[in-house]
């Protein structure tokens, strides 16, 4: 199996270029530094204390940021590498301004680059973020005996079934880990049948909330605005048809509140013109977020057309419905949201985040639904709790700093 893996991941390097190409011209790739994913790095090292953290994308980077901000204060650790696969990661990484830590983006997992890479940065410690999994790199950094650890790890039943299908390649590869530190008692099983051996349930790092969100602050212009208005609900992540629920619970709530406004964040923001249009022709009059025009007062839909801002948006509201669990699979992590103080109101497709949708039922912040009505009572509802908003960032605040703390002692070996 091995053998097959190299001989597929060696064919896409050899069309790499084509596909890097095609990358550039859709804007997902950064056409000054797209080099790093194929041997050429935009940083030196000079000093060897280095450690490493690699994630696939902003939810699993912005998982740790609270964990790197801790080991920033440590006088011992000199540099602290952040890898990731996607532009939008990259962005989020530059945007927080860290002191130690800088960004480079992972190399295609072919032996050659694999080496290279491990050469050049020689990390002291190595922590894959989630459900990162890269047969050369861990093989290479497991022969170069570097303590390697699976941080924050989650495997769904998707994966596992994939996984369980090659068994003997699997358990070659998950054994390799040192440490897996577990979200959940089902990603616990899972590991264990594919072979992990060290294995600790921690809790989810998402539970954690970093420095960096506490300070962060709303536009002012734009908080000025809606001040003037009532946010009924943001609406976060959505897929295609999840607008158009939201579109017809307003129309409703409208009926009932005067100067009501909502917020939706899609998934993929090349959508937006689309979802305009959808919910314009409900008779909602939408402002797009990157319209350069004044926001008009009788705009029904806030429509944020930009990455990277949700945060802003989420510590103005008080609701947030999430998307990705009404007409598409799996869910989102309502995490952030609810750190941020917001009820949570989601479909009945969250299989990725059984356990965290789970915990927050129990604490009375989040509720199911399965149509816009559904919606719209909910919105009455929770909008009669005026003051429960910091009754929420209490309960998360005590269980992030837990899970975080249990996290930093269990890294702290190997750092």
């Amino acid at each position: 199996m091995l053998f097959l893996y190299r001989l597929a991941i060696n064919f896409i390097f050899l069309i790499s270029p084509i596909i890097i190409i095609f990358r550039i011209l859709r804007k997902k790739e950064d056409p000054k530094r797209f080099f790093e994913k194929i041997g050429k790095f935009s940083e030196k090292n000079i000093n060897s204390n280095l450690i490493w953290f690699h994630g696939s994308s902003v939810g699993e980077i912005l998982s740790i940021i609270p964990l790197i901000e801790k080991l920033e204060k440590r006088k011992n650790i000199k540099k602290i590498l952040i890898t990731s696969n996607t532009l939008s990661s990259a962005k989020i990484i530059k945007k927080l301004k860290l002191k130690k830590t800088f960004h480079q983006f992972f190399p295609l997992d072919t032996k050659f680059l694999v080496e290279k890479f491990l050469n050049h940065w020689k990390p002291k410690v190595v922590f894959f973020i989630e459900s990162e999994i890269w047969p050369n790199m861990i093989i290479k950094i497991k022969e170069k005996n570097i303590p390697l650890i699976l941080l924050n790890a989650r495997i769904t039943k998707k994966s596992f079934k994939k996984w369980k299908i090659f068994i003997f390649f699997s358990k070659k590869i998950f054994s390799k880990f040192d440490l897996c530190l577990s979200q959940n008692n089902t990603t616990s099983n899972y590991l264990k049948n594919l072979g992990a051996k060290n294995i600790k349930k921690i809790g989810n790092l998402k539970f954690s909330q970093s420095a960096s969100e506490l300070k962060n602050k709303s536009n002012l212009k734009m908080e000025k605005f809606f001040k003037k208005k009532r946010i009924m609900f943001s609406a976060i992540s959505t897929h295609k048809g999840e607008e158009l629920l939201c579109g017809k619970a307003y129309i409703n709530l409208k009926k009932k509140y005067k100067g009501i406004i909502s917020i939706i964040i899609p998934r993929h923001i090349h959508r937006s013109h689309e979802i305009k249009d959808e919910l314009n022709s409900l008779g909602l009059k939408v402002h797009l977020h990157t319209s350069n025009k004044p926001i008009s007062f009788d705009t029904d839909i806030y429509l944020v057309d930009t990455f990277g801002e949700t945060k802003s948006f989420l510590k103005l509201s008080k609701i947030a419905f999430m998307g990705k669990s009404i007409f598409a699979y799996g869910g989102q992590n309502p995490l952030e949201a609810a750190r941020l103080g917001n009820r949570i109101i989601h479909g009945p497709n969250i299989e990725n985040f059984v356990e965290v949708y789970d915990f927050l039922k129990k604490q009375g912040i989040s509720s199911k639904i399965r149509s816009y009505k559904d919606l719209e009572s909910l919105v009455k509802k929770f909008d009669r709790k005026k003051n429960y908003s910091q009754q929420i960032i209490k309960k998360l605040s005590y269980t992030g700093n837990r899970i975080l703390l249990n996290n930093e002692k269990e890294i702290n070996k190997y750092c």
